[in-house]
């Protein structure tokens, strides 16, 4: 009878353990994460790229509604290939990268969570902060949780969280330079994030 209760007792700690979230580092020495951003309007189209990215993300594979986390990217790496743009787009007319070094995004509940396989869809609310404002924001995204996948990519044994993302916002909601040059740069900024999260075994 004693053998069985501590039979049953290691089974309920082994439930538990393989239930708890999984912390997902999103700091990528690679430098393969990057969002890409992009914008259209009248006279040019403008794209761009970001790769200085980190932030940490908890996941349950058994409960994927519970994802919770925070992605940083620093406005500094955003890059783009005409050198005027970029200086432009970081001078303080545009996002002012010396005193608002960071843009966020944090989230705040998942709604419209469905899996499939290993693989989460859900649209997360969250605020997001760009030059100092911080909007209230709505994100589709994609999960993709690669079990034992870390070894890999970095040799190392653990797991990977693959996230991809679309959407868009308004540079006029966080005072981007708003209203003004709309000729040369339209007010809606699409994003795509190509991200991978790691969570080693220790």
């Amino acid at each position: 009878m004693k053998a069985l209760l501590v039979t049953a007792a290691a089974l309920c700690a082994a439930a538990l353990a393989s239930a708890a979230p999984i912390e997902f580092d999103f700091k990528d020495p690679k430098g393969v994460n990057n969002v890409v951003f992009k914008t259209d309007a009248p006279l040019e189209s403008i794209n761009g790229t970001a790769t200085a990215i980190s932030g940490k993300i908890t996941f349950d594979p058994e409960n994927p509604q519970t994802v919770a986390g925070k992605i940083v990217v620093e406005a500094a790496s955003l890059h783009l290939g005409n050198p005027m743009q970029q200086e432009h787009l970081h001078g303080n007319g545009w996002l002012d990268v010396a005193k608002f070094p960071e843009i966020t995004f944090e989230s705040e509940g998942a709604k419209n969570v469905k899996t499939h396989d290993n693989v989460t869809t859900a649209d997360i609310a969250g605020k997001m902060t760009i030059k100092g404002t911080t909007q209230s924001i709505s994100v589709p995204v994609k999960l993709t949780y690669l079990k034992d996948k870390l070894q890999a990519r970095t040799g190392k044994p653990g797991d990977l969280l693959v996230l991809r993302a679309t959407f868009a916002v308004k540079r006029s909601d966080f005072g981007i330079n708003s209203g003004k040059m709309q000729d040369k740069v339209a007010d809606d900024i699409e994003l795509s994030l190509s991200l991978a999260g790691a969570a080693p075994r220790k």
